[in-house]
């Protein structure tokens, strides 16, 4: 690392009980995580026998999480006769000593008639290209043949054929639409949308340290102390990977620098945070990074992710004169980045709004963890973009409807709600579990948090509600997952982090049940 300034303000671990406690995971090297992956896909045949899955089904080893106190939490995705089962994924946990117990996301054995396909790969493509076209996806194009699958997710398993569209979204946005339709009927399935979006500010952090590389007499932001994340200038184009961001001198500020040093900077905080506070050591926890692109795009007002560079994008805003590349959207962007390595929650109905609502909760977390008076830690999303034009956040996590479109509590229509919306109630939760309810004042800010069932809750801390949200993404959710699971994850989390007659885990009851989840 090379210092090019003194940052404003400090950062420090935060730690809490949890983070000694038995149920705490252990930070593994990449190789010691290689190397477990490895011996549990040796056991796979024998995991799935025990399991009672089907003489067709086989497990694949995603990733093998340590407890401290033994514990292993091995998470699978499955296969049935050599096909992808989408909603297969599972994860086993072994304790030192007891039983072993699973965690699914369907309950349901796999098992089909056939794996021969009454409707060809060239109708589910038109299908999906017609799913784009409703959607509104500009130069859509199935790049590659759809591939066979085995539909799990909702219902009966079934054969399907899963077609990944590639295009632009509406807003200029990339897109990999994923579309499952029914390889007997041809009937759409299931859509899901891979390129994950958010939306921030170009305000600068302010001066502060970041990971720099000299190459000769030419100095370029490339980061070794942290898995070699790199920040490239995409000089507003909308592919590849443009050009690495290179400076003459070791002190970064001014013009199109001034994007890339705050994308910089958001990446090494969040990265810092993972590893300080949850113990990962990376988006994958293998102690690679992601990478980087500021300007991207003409004026284009968004922020995202995508799995398949694995890296983070981020547009100018309009008039290409506000990068939207706030600390925030840097922790919102790579934290879907671990959602994806872990439980891989699906980005669609209750699931989708999971998923957005985790990169809400830990960019508030980076925020609070970096502790820069440039950008102060708080539970408002988005609040420097001024995107409505009268100073108001994007969302509210102590009242989520206050947006105008976001919900606050459950209800058995939140699946169809777009998932930034949908995410309103897990965003709530977060709040209520670490502040409680009611009128407070946080870090400067005001905030006023209801419940559904008019309880007044008093709140575990900010510090044990990252953990135990972070146990259950990372051990005990599945890509299925919706808010009942969500439930279940986190008492799950909270048992096993503080005991299931603590403090916490009747916290995390309460709060559910303040919320609507019961």
């Amino acid at each position: 690392m090379v210092v090019v300034g003194v940052q404003s303000g400090t950062a420090s671990a935060q730690p809490d009980a949890a983070r000694e406690s038995g149920a705490t995971a252990l930070a593994l090297t990449p190789g010691q995580r290689v190397e477990a992956i490895k011996d549990a896909q040796a056991d796979s045949v024998g995991q799935a026998k025990s399991l009672g899955l089907g003489a067709q089904e086989k497990l694949v080893v995603r990733d093998v999480i340590k407890d401290a106190d033994g514990t292993v939490h091995t998470r699978y995705e499955r296969t049935y006769a050599g096909l992808p089962v989408l909603g297969g994924d599972l994860v086993v946990h072994e304790p030192a000593s007891g039983k072993t117990s699973v965690t699914k996301a369907v309950p349901s054995r796999i098992a089909v008639d056939s794996t021969t396909a009454e409707v060809a790969a060239s109708a589910a493509k038109s299908t999906a290209l017609k799913t784009a076209k409703a959607e509104k996806t500009a130069k859509a194009a199935a790049e590659n043949a759809p591939r066979k699958v085995i539909w799990a997710a909702d219902g009966a398993p079934v054969l399907a054929w899963e077609t990944v569209v590639e295009g632009f979204q509406p807003d200029g946005t990339p897109s990999e639409l994923h579309v499952v339709t029914d390889a007997a009927t041809g009937k759409e399935l299931f859509k899901d949308e891979a390129i994950e979006t958010g939306t921030g500010t170009g305000k600068y952090n302010g001066t502060v340290t970041i990971g720099t590389t000299k190459s000769g007499t030419t100095y370029n932001l490339t980061d070794s102390g942290r898995g070699n994340h790199k920040t490239y200038d995409l000089n507003q184009g909308t592919s590849g990977t443009g050009t690495l961001f290179t400076n003459s001198t070791d002190t970064w500020a001014g013009g199109r620098l001034t994007a890339g040093v705050d994308v910089h900077y958001g990446a090494a905080t969040t990265w810092d945070f993972y590893k300080n506070v949850v113990g990962r050591n990376g988006i994958k926890n293998n102690g690679v990074a992601s990478y980087s692109r500021a300007h991207y795009g003409n004026s284009y007002v968004n922020a995202f992710w995508s799995d398949s560079c694995f890296c983070m994008t981020y547009g100018d805003g309009s008039g290409n004169s506000n990068p939207l590349t706030s600390l925030d959207v840097a922790a919102h962007e790579m934290t879907h980045g671990v959602t994806a390595a872990t439980a891989n929650l699906n980005y669609s109905g209750e699931s989708g709004g999971l998923n957005e609502a985790t990169s809400d909760i830990f960019a508030a977390a980076v925020e609070f963890y970096a502790n820069n008076p440039s950008a102060p830690g708080n539970y408002l999303v988005g609040e420097q973009i001024n995107i409505n034009g009268n100073g108001t956040p994007l969302r509210y996590m102590d009242k989520p409807s206050k947006d105008g479109a976001s919900k606050d509590y459950w209800s058995s229509t939140l699946g169809n709600v777009d998932v930034h919306y949908s995410s309103g109630p897990a965003n709530h939760f977060f709040y209520l579990l670490s502040e409680g309810s009611g009128a407070k004042t946080v870090n400067g800010v005001s905030y006023n948090s209801p419940t559904y069932d008019g309880s007044t809750l008093a709140g575990i801390g900010r510090d044990k509600a990252i953990q135990i949200w972070y146990k259950a993404l990372t051990t005990y959710m599945t890509s299925t997952t919706k808010y009942a699971g969500a439930r279940t994850a986190t008492l799950s989390a909270a048992g096993a982090l503080y005991g299931t007659t603590s403090t916490e885990y009747k916290a995390v009851a309460a709060t559910w049940t303040a919320i609507n989840v019961s």
